[in-house]
């Protein structure tokens, strides 16, 4: 139980061994910045300097929900392609995507122990699909592999966001879908993680998911748990499906004042490309671009394109292979290449680099917490 005394910030002790691994890993801080170089020459078009950029800096994707579609499927090639969804090989290399979050989310209702072998499930196709698609795709865990996956000509594959009931109110099994390489979890649909916020138990899920490298998504998290997660994770955060809802009213959007507040913590924000939380065009999703990077920073801000999820899209952003479409939008705005780079791919592996980071620094001063929903909620 001592596990359950820690600080929300480093005590002095905790600060020199996170000052100790600062040197051991100088790479791995968790606000540091890809380093940028200009890639295409400024008098170009729009459309060829977007190309330009993209291959240097691939789009990482915040959320792709691949895993579900193939499941109703009685066959599929995504090697050669697959029509009937938006997602495969030749569009992923079409679109240059270089990493994709594959949610592993459930649907409603599920709880309990139907939640947990749902997610193994689901877990287990993925991995297959992976593996059968070996030329294409590549399973990844960290900042790490992913970069060497891209440079390789794969594309990088992390398994998550799942939602939160897949643990069964267990550490242990959130130990145990960590090890089958749950990287994402999203803090709702629990009742240690509600709209009055996180319960004691939800403040040792948050710790306990430093300490093995897992994300927390507070996308549709109440404004008490985001907020309380905000000031209790050592790591960054993101919110996988969010926009500005000062553009658009949808309950997943932020308001202005979490923005700033997430864009302060150095957490993430992964913009949606659905026409239902950014709007019918792809203006409507570089209006939310613009507005996110203007609040939060652009250190902030990234993609989550959704697709194969049930969404509606946009128009000129079906599939993943129209990425590039809305790089030159933004560049047409005037953005600079080097604020595209961190959009794309730069932020995304900060964040990566950040859960791990963390977690190798609370390895060394905290063994697994032992304790239950039972005793700390009862």
């Amino acid at each position: 139980m001592a596990d359950l005394q820690d600080e929300l910030r480093p005590n002095a002790a905790a600060a020199g061994e996170f000052d100790e691994l600062a040197e051991r890993y100088p790479d791995e801080g968790i606000v540091a910045a890809e380093s940028y170089e200009a890639v295409s020459d400024p008098d170009d078009a729009p459309m060829t300097r977007a190309r330009a950029i993209l291959a240097a800096h691939p789009v990482a994707d915040g959320y792709n929900g691949l895993p579900g579609a193939l499941k109703r499927l009685p066959w599929y090639d995504l090697e050669d392609g697959e029509s009937t969804v938006d997602t495969d090989v030749p569009r992923l290399r079409s679109g240059h995507v270089g990493a994709l979050f594959w949610s592993l989310h459930l649907p409603e209702g599920l709880d309990g122990d139907r939640a947990v072998c749902a997610t193994l499930e689901q877990l287990d196709l993925a991995k297959t699909v992976v593996r059968s698609c070996e030329e294409g795709l590549r399973p990844t865990c960290t900042a790490g592999q992913v970069a060497d996956a891209r440079n390789c000509g794969r594309v990088a594959v992390l398994l998550g966001p799942a939602g939160a009931p897949s643990l069964g109110d267990s550490l242990g099994i959130l130990r145990q879908l960590h090890l089958l390489g749950l990287r994402v979890l999203t803090l709702t649909g629990v009742s240690w993680a509600s709209e009055a916020g996180l319960t004691r138990f939800g403040e040792e899920v948050v710790r306990e998911m430093n300490r093995l490298g897992v994300i927390a998504d507070l996308s549709g998290a109440s404004v008490q748990t985001l907020r309380r997660v905000l000031s209790l994770s050592r790591a960054p955060v993101l919110c996988s499906r969010s926009a500005a809802r000062s553009l658009r009213p949808h309950p997943a959007n932020l308001p202005d004042d979490l923005l700033a507040e997430l864009g302060a913590a150095k957490g993430l924000c992964l913009v949606p490309l659905t026409a239902e939380q950014t709007g019918p065009t792809v203006r409507d999703v570089a209006d939310h671009l613009d507005h996110v990077r203007a609040v939060a920073g652009a250190q902030c801000v990234g993609l989550s394109g959704t697709y194969d999820s049930g969404a509606a899209h946009p128009q000129e952003l079906g599939d993943t292979s129209c990425y590039p479409r809305l790089i030159a939008e933004l560049l047409r705005r005037g953005w600079e290449e080097a604020d595209v780079a961190l959009l794309t791919w730069g932020n995304v592996q900060r964040v990566l680099r950040g859960a791990d980071f963390t977690a190798r620094a609370a390895q060394q001063r905290r063994e697994p917490s032992t304790a239950t929903i039972s005793e700390l909620d009862a």
